[in-house]
């Protein structure tokens, strides 16, 4: 019965496309509002709708703004659900039907705090109330609307681009080239492994972990050196003694990478062979309708929009008075310019002459990969700080994964070697890393989401969407292939 209902709007739609922007925004409203998400087949009707947007030519912008959209209003609404019946979830028809669904939101939330708006997006038992128990246990609006609109960013992409991407296919023919399959399965499964072998490392120079506290008991021997660890040690209350080694290690471990990496890339022809391989990979790849979300995501690493969020972000904290990492942002973001122009200048690689109007900047490293790097890492390094050590590493692959589509969008356009995303990428986490480091010492005050950052949030989100509208027809003609 209800695949036939799905099947009959689907085919309404179709023949009305003009209704395809309120029935993405009505689908993801309702599927984000208390308890109809349960009722309601959200997530097959948005895969039909987004479908449907990417067979009849919908804009991918479009569709991801008003999917975007529906997901915060339907979050918003809920929690002043919540807010007005605070103490009566579960004795208030219909919640009084779900009252294991209401006490395992509660016990979500009471576990997570804020972080559960962002997780509950995504996790499917309990999506559907986390925002009305937000509410209900009397979170506040500011951190709310923070969490919320910084879920929905991320949410639309996922919910909505599969079944654009294959309404679109299907509006086209597609040849995937050689070993498709085969690349992206090890490609994922190398990903996963980078992924857990990060996860050791910082558990294994975690507070707490042997190495950690054998070099504790080594560098206490020498004045200088327990003079060093105690300068860089936490001072905050709920932090307090830990020493930033994990930040240390991986900024001396990157840049040593990178170090032996530009070497191999710049200065030998070992890694020639394989940069030719992506590039023609890439090449055989490339279709029309994966050039416009290609195209998205590189104009989203373009560094106006990057340093955009760095200004925001510093105007925001220091409004609050958090001067120290205000000016921790600042050195990354200088940092980051200064150090890939160093770098594109003084080696001058060229880039693969694959597009019409390629950048005239040198190859190595992708200047577009390290800062988004930077962009991201560092600011999960601030969100993860808030949180126990061993939780940390969630934040961290979390916030890392809008890193993929724009280092993956430079290869696709064909403007870099793969050596210079992967250049990029150590350049990126040895500055995060190293600034992080250098913040231990003034890390003595809570940074906690208010009204300040929500707006600093909200200036940024549209000013994303004004740099994507005014640059996408130049970026159109400049990346398209010769």
């Amino acid at each position: 019965m209800s695949t036939s209902w799905l099947g009959d709007l689907s085919a309404w739609l179709s023949i009305h496309p003009g209704w395809l922007a309120a029935a993405l925004f009505s689908t993801a409203f309702v599927e984000s509002l208390a308890i109809a998400g349960i009722i309601v087949p959200g997530v097959a009707i948005l895969f039909a709708v987004a479908a449907l947007a990417g067979q009849t030519g919908m804009p991918l912008i479009a569709a991801l703004i008003w999917a975007g959209l529906g997901a915060i209003a339907g979050d918003t609404i809920s929690f002043a659900l919540g807010r007005m019946l605070q103490g009566r979830l579960d004795s208030v028809w219909p919640l009084s039907r779900f009252p294991a669904l209401i006490a395992k939101g509660e016990y979500f939330f009471r576990q997570h705090g804020g972080k559960s708006v962002v997780i509950g997006r995504f996790v499917g038992p309990v999506r559907p109330v986390i925002p009305m128990i937000a509410g209900a246990l009397l979170m506040p609006w500011q951190r709310f609307i923070a969490f919320n609109v910084a879920s929905a960013v991320g949410w639309a992409p996922v919910y909505i681009l599969p079944g654009f991407l294959v309404g679109n296919a299907l509006a086209s023919e597609i040849q995937p080239p050689a070993h498709f399959y085969a690349v992206i399965g090890i490609s994922l499964a190398t990903l996963l492994m980078v992924y857990l072998v990060l996860f050791r490392f910082q558990l294994g120079l975690g507070e707490g972990s042997r190495f950690y506290s054998w070099l504790e008991r080594a560098m206490a021997h020498y004045d200088a050196t327990h003079r060093f660890w105690r300068l860089y040690t936490n001072t905050r209350p709920a932090q307090e003694g830990e020493f930033p080694l994990a930040s240390f290690m991986l900024a001396a471990g990157a840049s040593g990478l990178l170090l032996l990496w530009g070497q191999l890339a710049t200065h030998t022809q070992v890694l020639t062979p394989f940069n030719h391989l992506a590039l023609e990979w890439f090449e055989q790849l490339r279709q029309p309708l994966l050039d416009g979300p290609a195209i998205v995501a590189t104009l989203l690493g373009d560094p106006p929009v990057l340093v955009a969020a760095a200004i925001l972000g510093c105007l925001a904290l220091m409004f609050r008075g958090y001067y120290a990492a205000a000016a921790h942002i600042v050195a990354a973001t200088l940092l980051t310019i200064v150090l890939v122009w160093l770098l594109k200048f003084t080696l001058s690689i060229p880039r693969p002459d694959e597009v019409l109007s390629p950048p005239t900047s040198g190859s190595f490293p992708s200047g577009h990969s390290a800062g988004i790097t930077v962009f991201v890492t560092l600011l999960a390094s601030f969100v993860a700080g808030e949180t126990r050590n061993r939780k940390r590493w969630q934040t961290y692959v979390l916030f890392s994964l809008p890193l993929l589509p724009v280092a993956i969008s430079r290869l696709y356009l064909g403007v870099h070697w793969f050596t210079d995303i992967i250049g990029g990428i150590l350049l990126g986490l040895a500055i995060t890393s190293g600034v992080r480091a250098s913040y231990s010492r003034f890390d003595r005050i809570h940074l906690s989401a208010d009204l300040t950052l929500v707006l600093a949030g909200m200036l940024w989100f549209a000013f994303t969407i004004g740099y994507l509208v005014l640059a996408w027809p130049n970026a159109l003609i400049a990346y398209r292939p010769v």
